[in-house]
């Protein structure tokens, strides 16, 4: 499959198209600011670029998406904006404009976190965002059966992040392990679903 891939430069991005490239995929890798491509999720004029670029794809796998973290009281009304417009509508956008370029029978897997159904302080915009997330997947795959398929993957904390910031691994999923959700969904039947990925598969 040709595979177009928003975030595969990040941590998680870069272990789900490694993995995607080593089960023969042709991985098109996008990132904000390098990679094959690049894209400002935020910016609806560039995801349309992205899909110009691009061409005719069987799938899009989206990895990047950012929100803000902190307290309640601290975040601004542009903190939950940015939130919103970057993880969510960027990830919505890109489902939306790329109905084009997917090829009938193609899927979309998104990306949103489990701090959307256990949140902790100073999550509440990422949490709202991946929740919307989550909801609009579901409502989704409802309108494009039998065309395309929509799915999330809800990561917990990554330990690669975690070891990256000075913390113990655990709890935590590696990297490498959370790539086989993504491959899964994928290669795959499933559509409309958020798939929970704390722990290697098994």
């Amino acid at each position: 499959m040709r595979i177009l891939h928003v975030g595969a430069t990040g941590t998680i991005g870069t272990a789900v198209a490694d993995a995607l490239a080593a089960r023969g995929h042709d991985v098109v890798r996008v990132g904000l600011s390098s990679g094959d491509l690049t894209v400002d999720l935020a910016a609806s004029a560039s995801i349309e670029a992205l899909y110009a670029a691009a061409g005719e794809v069987d799938a899009v796998v989206c990895t990047a998406g950012l929100a803000r973290f902190g307290p309640l009281e601290g975040l601004s009304d542009e903190d939950f904006a940015s939130s919103f417009a970057n993880k969510v509508m960027g990830q919505i956008n890109l489902l939306r404009r790329g109905l084009a370029s997917v090829r009938d029978g193609g899927s979309f897997t998104l990306t949103s976190g489990t701090l959307s159904e256990r949140p902790e302080e100073g999550t509440a915009a990422v949490a709202m965002a991946g929740a919307a997330v989550e909801a609009f997947v579901r409502g989704a795959a409802l309108d494009l059966a039998g065309r395309y398929r929509v799915n999330v993957v809800s990561p917990g904390p990554v330990a690669d992040s975690r070891v990256a910031r000075g913390l113990d691994p655990m709890p935590g999923i590696w990297a490498a392990d959370l790539a086989d959700y993504y491959v899964e969904l994928v290669e795959g039947a499933a559509t409309g679903e958020v798939v929970t990925a704390e722990g290697p598969k098994g």
